[in-house]
């Protein structure tokens, strides 16, 4: 028999970290790349498989924020051989880091040598330091947007994206978002059914689209302190398509309407047709990105009733059409309205 043809190279995948670096920024990505592969490997695919390693400033066992160790495979003084991708983690952690000018000077480096170079969460301010990001767009965890656009005015900070990519360089936002950078850039290298299978495989709820707000409704939905505002978002998270009025809302909550707008305004911190208007629109944008139905149908299973109805809360809010957010977002044999 003759020998198997050598598949492509792997792909060399790393994350920086550090002692006091947020856990999951580095486990969360390169679990997805690790995943990845396995992956290809079951479906029989073909396509460079990852190598995940990750650096530090020092070799070794580094604490994390979250109590437990992880364990550098090689110290950051020197650019591994042939590394593909390269992305900063966040953390409490960071704050030692942001005046190492050897750093800064290192991460130039790799910006120079790297196919790509991004941060999870605060490691954006990281690579901001570094003056990587100045003329750039950018994102980072929404707690630390503000001190992001303040230090860094030459940044164009997004505060509102999951992730961001600017001629080469990815920022995501907070912990877990890293994870949907790193779908993302397998989305790239692999296509958007390898990344969707992979999602699937880490039973990840979607692969979000990198404009999709840090602010989602179900996480909205935590706010609420009252048991019968929480039981009744998650009914209206459930069901979107059912009768959403506020006299409705009412009524299911046990309030008059006026007292239920007003608790639910004051503890949500929107009015409850905008709340509302939220969930449909993320309902309705999870169908786009990865199902067949067309506008109508959209529509009327989200709560819009008419795909006029659709078409204005999209111009609310995503300023775009639901056409138009299918031909970014959704399969390309499926980008129809």
């Amino acid at each position: 028999m003759a020998p198997r043809a050598p598949g492509p190279r792997p792909r060399q995948v790393a994350v920086l970290a550090f002692p006091g670096v947020q856990s999951l920024d580095v486990v969360g990505p390169l679990e997805v790349f690790g995943r990845t592969s396995r992956w290809l490997d079951d479906e029989g695919r073909t396509g460079p498989r990852y190598r995940t390693l990750v650096l530090a400033p020092r070799r070794g066992r580094l604490a994390t924020s979250s109590g437990f160790s992880l364990v550098a495979d090689r110290s950051a003084t020197a650019l591994p051989p042939r590394l593909d991708t390269l992305l900063v983690a966040g953390g409490p952690g960071i704050r030692a880091l942001l005046d190492d000018s050897r750093l800064h000077a290192w991460l130039r480096a790799a910006q120079r040598r790297v196919r790509r170079l991004g941060s999870v969460c605060t490691g954006a301010l990281l690579l901001a330091r570094a003056g990587i990001l100045d003329g750039r767009r950018a994102t980072t965890h929404w707690r630390a947007c503000e001190r992001l656009a303040a230090e860094h005015p030459r940044v164009r900070v997004e505060p509102d994206a999951i992730f961001v990519e600017d001629r080469g360089v990815w920022t995501s936002a907070g912990v877990t978002s890293g994870m949907d950078l790193a779908l993302a850039l397998v989305e790239a290298d692999h296509g958007r059914d390898a990344a969707l299978a992979v999602a699937r495989e880490l039973v990840l709820f979607v692969r979000r689209p990198g404009g999709q707000s840090q602010f989602s409704a179900q996480l909205r939905a935590q706010v609420a302190e009252r048991d019968a505002l929480r039981d009744l978002q998650g009914q209206v998270l459930e069901h979107p398509e059912a009768d959403c009025s506020v006299p409705a809302l009412a009524r299911r909550a046990g309030m008059s309407p006026r007292n239920f707008a007003r608790l639910f305004t004051r503890e949500v911190g929107e009015t409850p047709a905008r709340w509302v208007e939220g969930v449909r629109v993320e309902a309705a944008r999870r169908r786009m990105e990865d199902g067949r139905a067309n506008a109508e149908t959209i529509a009327e299973a989200c709560g819009f009733g008419t795909r006029e109805g659709l078409r204005r809360a999209f111009r609310r809010r995503l300023a775009i059409s639901p056409r138009e957010y299918r031909q970014r977002f959704g399969r390309s044999e499926e980008a129809r309205s």
